[in-house]
């Protein structure tokens, strides 16, 4: 629910003055490009806060080995491994194979494991085990992550299996119909038991009534021990207790340097939650963040549950960011403006909020990424996920316009919008307005989209199981899509004319029908919640519209285009199927939910699919890109006191990776 990801690489808006000498893109290699992102405003926080950003930035960075070992139990050893190589290794470095393996480092670094951090495949190495092995015993085996009375052989008996065998832990998450969606998933959530067996033990929890539900299973990894299932609880003197001690230690010191007393009282809520390991702990922690409007913010905990099939448990993550004043304007506009948007939203009466309470909506700069929001990191993001507390205390939505601003800046030029766009006012609808409109869904999709509509008395947050979180997104992208084209945009001033709009229509349809199959290979399925969304309604009212021929795939000189022949009707389209999984969301309709996303979010057009790698190839875009993360640098008085905190831009990224490992690395696997 709470965060939005980007698309497959599109280029639009406008270059901002005063960055031409800024490198935005550090490196490339397999599908991926590897980009920096600026923290302008930096150097105009006081002191005070400049400490904050700092001590919360360490706070976000030690927690990285519990994000990798959540994503496979056997992460941490091949990491750590593979890092040995890279440091050590004597042998012959300019080797294919070697080069190859350094690649596929890369790739684990990213992905926080072995699985593709998007498409949730394991990715192939393309070095053989033979060498594999070779280089390993090469190496003084005190540089091996070796267990306590582990030999090498020993490791190489776990991770070899793992890394090269395709049917060993093939995919991180599955979603497939009708499949054990617990035991076919290599994430390490749970341990030992089936599908069945974990919906049995939380659907027993939840069978008491309440208006104020915990999150069960959120900060635990259930497990099977001597026939009886108990959790694991992630915290202090618990699962991944090292680490968690480590960012409870940078949050105590966050908390002497708290902007406001509101702002303290957050930073010990989290603190207790961490030691205790207790949900209620983690609901008055979100309450008080939700109130919290202090201009240096964060995130840190185990939020998002997008990674496990079942959508119970939260994989770790952070973010340190400040508020853009200017540019919170415009949020501002809209969350002032909230219940006139859910007034005159097309979904059925029943489903509205009579009273929207608490939506605050903000443009951040984000100065430190962390866990599942690092290399890779969300454009916005819309917390806290429990629906009582968003209904009672309201919710806190963000977009982040420096990162959107970095992709846009390193997207300029790449061919993009003349390959995929159908003609050249397309291209330059784009051009003028692809940046403002783009960040404007985001707004919506954040600010209002999953912050409207209400739940029914009897339905509960995981009502739609798997299918929960493609629904959510798709319920919140559709109220952006729906608004964004409404004369209230231009009224309130939040963009220039009645046309600009147009631009995230072609862009939206574009990549949900076109572009984002890019990301996947080719025979696969679309398995990511958000490739389902977009996939989900980009096929619906291609289909619904097709009598009146509101949108359509048209081919012109072999190449496949979305030509939009009525934005007018398109629009109201995006305002039917609203409605729609409003309806389905709101009465927990799962049996409907699982039918929209099977039928139109799922299965991919083998011979579209390859037409579209084919003409993405010709443009040397890496359709995935990530970050690396600015060093924060304290600057020490003659007392040894911080006197300041400065920030640099150089570091690389593997030299960022390799001293995060060095430096942050505390889960003992």
């Amino acid at each position: 629910m709470g965060t939005i990801l980007t698309g497959a690489c599109q280029s639009g808006g406008q270059r901002s003055a005063g960055d031409e000498n800024f490198s935005y893109s550090v490196e490339k290699f397999a599908d991926l490009e590897i980009l920096r992102y600026r923290v302008p405003g930096f150097e105009q926080l006081t002191l005070q806060q400049k400490k904050l950003v700092y001590f919360l930035s360490q706070a976000a960075l030690e927690g990285r080995d519990i994000h990798f070992d959540q994503q496979g139990k056997h992460n941490l050893a091949i990491r750590r491994t593979l890092e040995a190589i890279y440091r050590s290794y004597a042998g012959d470095t300019a080797a294919a194979d070697y080069k190859n393996l350094v690649v596929y480092l890369k790739r684990v670094w990213f992905a926080s494991g072995i699985h593709h951090h998007y498409a949730a495949d394991k990715f192939s190495p393309e070095f053989s085990p033979e060498y594999f092995t070779e280089v390993v015993k090469s190496l003084d085996p005190s540089f091996l992550p070796l267990q306590q009375g582990q030999t090498v052989d020993e490791l190489l008996s776990v991770i070899v299996p793992v890394m090269f065998d395709p049917a060993v832990d093939a995919k991180r998450i599955n979603q497939a119909d009708g499949q054990d969606l617990i035991t076919t998933s290599a994430n390490n959530f749970y341990g030992n038991l089936t599908q069945k067996e974990a919906e049995s033990f939380y659907g027993n929890l939840k069978k008491t009534a309440t208006s104020t539900p915990i999150s069960y299973g959120l900060n635990s990894r259930l497990v099977k021990k001597d026939g009886k299932i108990v959790e694991e609880v992630w915290k202090v003197g618990g699962l991944y207790s090292e680490a968690i001690e480590k960012i409870v230690y940078w949050l105590e010191k966050a908390v002497q340097v708290a902007e406001t007393e509101g702002q303290q009282k957050v930073i010990e809520a989290l603190v207790r939650f961490y030691q205790t390991g207790k949900l209620e702990v983690f609901d008055e922690y979100s309450i008080l963040w939700v109130a919290d409007a202090s201009q240096v913010d964060f995130i840190n905990g185990f939020i998002e549950t997008y990674g496990d099939p079942l959508g119970f448990k939260g994989t770790w993550e952070a973010m340190v960011n400040f508020k853009n004043l200017e540019a919170t304007k415009r949020t501002e506009i809209i969350s002032s403006n909230a219940q006139w948007f859910e007034d005159n939203s097309p979904v059925d009466k029943r489903f509205k909020k009579e009273v929207v309470k608490g939506v605050s909506a903000k443009v951040i700069t984000a100065a430190m990424l962390g866990g599942d929001c690092y290399p890779a990191t969300p454009i916005g993001i819309n917390l806290p996920n429990a629906n009582w507390i968003r209904t009672l205390h309201g919710s806190k939505s963000v977009t982040i316009e420096n990162i959107t601003d970095a992709y846009d800046k390193a997207a300029q030029g790449n061919g993009f919008a003349q390959e995929f766009y159908r003609s050249q006012n397309e291209v330059e609808l784009m051009r003028d307005y692809g940046f403002i409109t783009g960040n404007m869904h985001t707004d919506l999709h954040e600010c209002l989209g999953h912050a409207s509509g209400k739940l029914m008395p009897s339905v509960g947050q995981g009502a739609l199981k798997a299918d929960g979180s493609a629904i959510e997104e798709a319920r919140a992208d559709l109220f952006g899509l729906y608004y964004i084209a409404d004369a209230k945009m231009v009224e309130l001033g939040l963009l220039p004319n009645d046309s600009a709009y147009k631009a995230e229509y072609i862009k939206f349809m574009t990549n949900g029908l076109l572009t984002q199959l890019v990301r996947i290979q080719p025979g696969s399925s679309l398995e990511e919640a958000h490739m389902r969304n977009r996939q989900l309604i980009a096929r619906w009212t291609l289909e619904k519209g097709a009598p009146d021929g509101v949108v359509e795939l048209r081919v012109q000189d072999g190449k496949t285009y979305v030509a939009i022949n009525d934005y007018g009707k398109l629009r109201t389209l995006f305002g039917r199927l609203l409605a729609e999984i409003q309806r389905i969301r709101s009465e927990g309709d799962y049996a409907a939910a699982k039918n929209m996303v099977e039928t139109y979010g799922v299965k991919v057009d083998a011979g579209l699919h390859n037409e579209i790698l084919a003409r993405y190839k010709t443009l040397n875009i890496a359709p995935y890109k990530g970050f690396v993360n600015p060093v924060y640098e304290v600057v020490a008085d003659k007392s040894g006191e911080i006197a300041d905190i400065k920030v640099t831009y150089s570091e690389g990224y593997a030299e960022q990776m390799l001293r995060y490992s060095k430096d942050h690395s505390w889960v003992n696997r």
